[in-house]
């Protein structure tokens, strides 16, 4: 019966060293596991760092297309109100100037331009030599 506890526990310690063997193994598996999720949180922080800075970068530069864009379009705004002011100056003084010339307006300004008052004539009074 003695052989028989020996050779129990002699296998016990065996899976006891084996298991002891194995946990320290596994622990330095962990270990150099914890490292490479350490490392990778890392990365991830100057990764998401970058894209922070790329996403303010980005939103200024399109800030400022904006911005231009809106100036470009109130230039551009500014000289067609000009450029249409001058159209309907030309239109009205053309308007004015067809009435002008027109049969029309020849009846309606030649009286105004002309005197109205007959040609004054002179007449011989009796008789002077």
């Amino acid at each position: 019966m003695e052989s028989i506890n020996t050779a129990i526990i002699e296998r016990l310690e065996k899976v006891v060293e084996s298991l002891q063997e194995n946990s320290v193994k596994m622990g330095q598996l962990l270990a150099v596991h914890n490292e490479k999720l350490d490392k990778q949180d890392q990365v991830d922080r100057v990764l998401f760092e970058k894209i922070d800075r790329l996403h303010t970068d980005l939103n200024r530069e399109t800030e400022l297309i904006k911005q231009g864009c809106e100036r470009d379009i109130r230039k551009v705004d500014d000289r067609l109100r000009i450029m249409e002011k001058k159209m309907w100056s030309i239109f009205g003084a053309l308007s004015i100037i067809s009435f002008v010339v027109s049969p029309i307006g020849q009846k309606m300004i030649r009286p105004l331009l002309t005197d109205p008052s007959p040609p004054a004539t002179l007449r011989p009074v009796g008789n002077m030599v």
